[in-house]
């Protein structure tokens, strides 16, 4: 595998590789990670290689991978791998090409971000329709450009065919590791964080940035506070939106209502963050599947979410969850119809956690073992993700 970003760096793409190349092990299969070097703290793993990276002015907490340093590692790479997995889609997506291509080897992609609703968020001096047809444009190139292309939801598959992707798809979603499950000390996380034990919690973990819709949940929290006046949420993560999301907190007067927490560790107080939560909330437009929705679930804790993109292919079901239309007052309604009904509150919880149990890491990561073996076999893709017994997989429909 090769990527642009990974831990320290938290994101959707670093907790998805991390995801599978445990389970993929579990299976019996090697995996090496090729990844920016970010410093001291990047932790010491034989199977990761880490190449020498810059700064990256837009983005601080991201870094660009040195192409120079990844042409050398060719000669230790020689006559070790079946195949190439490129992650993401900058330095990684072209140098992955470059390795298949000397290495002799198939190489595939994940298309894990919906860059047409992110980009102009970044580049906000040019006019935001430039910046999607460029999304657009890129994403096509790139995933024409490789052998087989891997997206986690259906949304994804139906987007990249709009875009004229001919290359053949699959879809394989991210699944849940094991810790996932663990349950957390909601009544620790709230002691901690000075939260009284009976206030109205909403929680929403995530990257703090402008595509996640942050914003939408703090006028929804307006309406809310209307009619439960000490409802807290409770933002978990970091990200370059922080800083304007705090100035409208200041400027709607939710100063009392809103905890920002900041990075959380994934196996200890996130868990606990989510158990603090009486409802989870989460509204996306952009997201290419929404792993955060079942990390919830697995904890008990009730959803409130749009289904917009790759969030459908989990909320669908209808299962642990109450599905609002895009609209800030049918969302508050929806979260004051489970903050005032401990009831329905159990019942959603208790659904929840048993929905999250059938997306398992191991049964992912054998479908991405299905694909590898597709390709290497070049035999066609299979866009529904079915598995060789020919059943449906749970992202596939």
């Amino acid at each position: 595998m090769i990527s642009d970003v990974y831990f320290p760096r938290v994101n959707g793409v670093s907790t998805s590789i991390e995801t599978f190349r445990r389970a993929l092990a579990g299976l019996g299969h090697a995996v090496t990670l090729i990844a920016p070097r970010y410093g001291a703290d990047d932790g010491a793993d034989e199977q990761v290689m880490r190449v020498p990276s810059r700064y990256l002015f837009l983005d601080p907490e991201d870094r660009m991978m040195k192409a120079a340093a990844i042409r050398r590692l060719v000669p230790r790479l020689k006559g070790r791998f079946d195949l190439v997995h490129v992650q993401t889609p900058f330095v990684a997506h072209y140098m992955g090409k470059t390795l298949a291509r000397r290495l002799g080897l198939p190489v595939l992609e994940t298309y894990h971000t919906f860059f047409e609703e992110y980009l102009h968020h970044y580049v906000p001096w040019l006019p935001a329709v430039w910046m999607r047809a460029a999304a657009r444009g890129f994403s096509r190139s790139q995933c024409n450009g490789v052998d087989r292309v891997i997206v986690p939801s259906r949304a994804m598959l139906e987007v990249l065919r709009r875009y004229g992707v001919r290359t053949g798809m699959e879809v394989v979603a991210t699944g849940l590791p094991a810790s996932r499950f663990q349950e957390g000390d909601g009544a620790r996380f709230r002691a901690r964080h000075d939260i009284d034990p009976l206030r109205p919690v909403l929680v929403h973990v995530g990257r703090v940035a402008y595509e996640k819709n942050i914003d939408f949940l703090l006028r929804v929290l307006v309406r809310v506070r209307h009619a439960v006046p000490d409802a807290l949420l409770v933002i978990a993560g970091e990200g370059p939106a922080r800083g304007a999301l705090q100035r409208q907190v200041r400027e709607l007067g939710l100063g009392a209502n809103v905890h920002f927490t900041g990075y959380l560790d994934r196996d200890g107080e996130l868990l606990d963050c989510y158990r603090a939560g009486d409802a989870f909330v989460f509204a996306s437009r952009t997201e290419t599947q929404g792993l955060v929705l079942l990390e919830a679930m697995a904890q008990g804790v009730p959803v409130v979410s749009t289904a917009i993109g790759g969030t459908r292919d989990i909320l669908d079901a209808g299962r642990g969850a109450l599905v609002p239309p895009d609209s800030e007052p049918a969302f508050a309604q929806a979260v004051l119809q489970l903050l005032n009904d401990a009831a329905l509150r159990r019942r959603l919880g208790e659904d929840a956690r048993v929905y999250a149990q059938q997306w398992s890491e191991a049964f992912f990561a054998e479908r991405l073992v299905e694909v590898y073996r597709r390709v290497l076999g070049g035999e066609a893709a299979d866009p529904l993700g079915r598995s060789a017994a020919g059943e449906s997989s749970r992202a596939g429909g």
